[in-house]
């Protein structure tokens, strides 16, 4: 599968879009979003750039990234106020997949301006805002144009499925599972870890040539507490989605089943939740960044109007497959009923035992 050509978050503000079930990824993001400001604000303070160059990678179609560029502009503007420095004008790169709903983005810029403006007495500064469509495996901008990276809820996805996944015959090797379980045999969390390698070496290549020399990057990626690729962590909400995927495919009718069997078995996503220690050892091997911070933390499990919290990690997760499973499966499968049992059985295995799914959250400074 294409994963450049296909994955995108759902698009639109409708009632499955990303735009209105992305308040997870929110409030992990408002959870270290001192962080964030802090590391901007210690950045200005070392560069005498009159022009700030900022790129959010994987910013979506949500209202999350222009929250953030907002937040951004204010910390830089609180420091300028405090050492009496002239404000700087702001280029903003938003980067995703070609497919990403970006005019829902773009959409929201008169409000993004006209709430900078409110209060204020003063000019607002200049603020440059573009699209950058394409994969951030690789290069995106031009040399030493940036000087602060952000990428929130977007690392853990690969550049594509790993390809030694399958056989010669084009068979997965992971039969029944979407991602690293139990019944996996050790070549396929070894597959995984072989893709995460490649690409987060090949993004940090990258990103060291678009960062000037002391540029920072704050990222925020899911991850694992452990060496054990399998818990009741983020792994654990895709062995949900396989048990739920394996109920969806045996109520289609029997004269299609066995297509829509096969279709399940050779699902996988592109996804790896790497462990402190893997993240620290790549950061080291591919040796273009110091490591300045590391914090692990958990979202805290409310949630709004009422929804249980399985509802709101279901509506999540089909927010962002659902590109991917409708391109797999087409009509093969109703998404909805999938959803709805997904959030239940979340439901009652958080009745069991608590899901703990761990996010990390890196500071890195270009050397």
């Amino acid at each position: 599968m294409d994963v450049e050509r296909v994955f995108h978050m759902s698009g639109g503000v409708g009632k499955t879009s990303y735009a209105q079930n992305s308040s997870l990824q929110k409030k992990a993001s408002d959870m270290m979003k001192h962080i964030t400001m802090e590391t901007i604000q210690q950045l200005y303070h070392e560069v005498t750039a009159k022009s700030l160059g900022i790129a959010d990678l994987g910013c979506s179609s949500g209202p999350n990234s222009l929250s953030l560029i907002k937040d951004i502009v204010e910390a830089v503007e609180g420091s300028c106020h405090k050492t009496f420095r002239p404000l700087p004008e702001f280029r903003v790169f938003l980067n995703d997949l070609p497919t990403n709903d970006f005019n829902s983005v773009f959409k929201t810029l008169p409000d993004f301006y006209r709430d900078l403006k409110k209060d204020k007495t003063e000019r607002c500064p200049a603020i440059f805002i573009a699209g950058y469509p394409g994969s951030f495996y690789g290069r995106l901008f031009p040399n030493n144009c940036l000087h602060f990276i952000y990428s929130s809820y977007s690392l853990h996805w690969l550049s594509k499925v790993p390809p030694s996944l399958y056989d010669e015959h084009g068979k997965s090797i992971n039969r029944g599972n979407v991602y690293i379980s139990e019944s996996s045999p050790p070549s396929v969390s070894q597959a995984y870890w072989n893709q995460f390698q490649d690409d987060f070496s090949l993004f940090l290549k990258s990103r060291s040539e678009e960062l000037v020399t002391g540029g920072r990057m704050v990222l925020i990626i899911l991850g694992r507490i452990g060496h054990d690729h399998v818990d009741r962590g983020n792994s654990f909400f895709w062995e949900i989605l396989s048990r739920c995927l394996a109920i969806s495919v045996s109520q289609v009718p029997h004269c299609l089943g066995e297509i829509e069997e096969e279709k399940l078995d050779c699902y996988d996503v592109h996804f790896f939740a790497a462990s402190r220690n893997e993240i620290e050892e790549e950061v080291r091997r591919e040796g273009s960044f110091e490591l300045e911070r590391v914090e692990m933390f958990e979202i805290e499990r409310e949630v709004q109007r009422g929804q249980s919290y399985g509802t709101a990690v279901a509506m999540t997760v089909r927010a962002i497959q659902e590109s991917m499973l409708y391109n797999h499966f087409g009509n093969g499968i109703n998404l909805d009923a999938l959803f709805n049992n997904y959030g239940k059985m979340i439901d009652q295995e958080m009745a069991k035992q608590e899901i703990k799914p761990i996010t990390f959250l890196l500071v890195l400074k270009k050397l």
